[in-house]
């Protein structure tokens, strides 16, 4: 049975942020993930973290101005110095909170701007992340996203995920297979998780194509359950989605699982 972690920035919304991991503990997860940390000191999560006993398995680089519709940095010619600044805090907290792996959103590619300059800037961009992060003994997440959600991502399917891994050739950059984003873009779950199984660093589930409930919608997660387990796959599966109702109400799936 894979080892699924609460995403915390769409789960439990009924509390505060630092009342969700009390929530995620007493619904019976072991881990928990979300998008950023920063808004809160390391200090203040790590104290939840540990009275609850849980493990922080992820969370995202600075992503740029989030209220103004950016997604990341990573592409964006002129941001380098930014992006390499949010690198530095990232680690800051991750080692702090014995946090793992980071990702690193690609962002939204500027209006004007080529792909293959936005592609220079982006492979440039995660040599640095990926260089930086190994001298910490942490692994480097990149994540194809779909355009459906984010219009203009610039990163779209496994097999650019995989390139970029090619190319950059980092031991500590894996791929981040989020098999809703993956669903609404290519389909063919199980094989892509078959083809691509050395370099899945982190498996993201959700339901399609509401992003509700992984039980609810046209994948059948519970066949990719087992998969993952034959497989060999020993990471963890961050749930990000967004429960259609009040969170525990749907964790019937979940329950299923244990």
């Amino acid at each position: 049975m894979p080892k699924f972690a609460a995403n915390l920035s769409m789960m439990f919304n009924e509390v505060p942020f630092l009342d969700r991991f009390a929530a995620a503990a007493d619904a019976g997860f072991q881990g928990v993930e979300y998008l950023f940390p920063y808004e809160f000191s390391a200090e203040a999560i790590g104290e939840q973290l540990e009275k609850h006993a849980l493990k922080n398995v992820l969370f995202n680089l600075p992503a740029g101005d989030w209220g103004k519709g950016e997604r990341g940095t990573t592409c964006l010619p002129g941001r380098e110095q930014e992006f390499r600044d949010g690198v530095a805090k990232a680690i800051d907290y991750a080692k702090k909170l014995n946090t793992p792996q980071l990702h690193a959103m690609a962002g939204v590619v500027p209006d004007g701007v080529s792909r293959l300059d936005a592609r220079a800037i982006y492979v440039a961009n995660i040599a640095y992340a990926a260089t930086e992060l190994q001298k910490h003994g942490l692994t480097l997440l990149i994540e194809a996203i779909n355009t459906r959600d984010i219009p203009g991502f610039f990163l779209n399917t496994q097999a650019e995920s995989y390139a970029i891994l090619q190319e950059v050739g980092a031991s500590n950059l894996k791929m981040q297979m989020d098999l809703y984003h993956m669903q609404v873009t290519e389909g063919d779950l199980t094989m892509k998780l078959t083809k691509y199984a050395k370099e899945c660093g982190h498996v993201q589930i959700a339901g399609n194509p509401k992003r509700n409930e992984p039980d609810k919608g046209e994948v059948n997660y519970a066949f990719l359950y087992d998969h993952l387990d034959a497989s060999g796959y020993g990471g963890w599966v961050g749930c990000e989605y967004r429960p259609e109702g009040k969170t525990v109400d749907g964790l019937g799936w979940f329950k299923r699982q244990r």
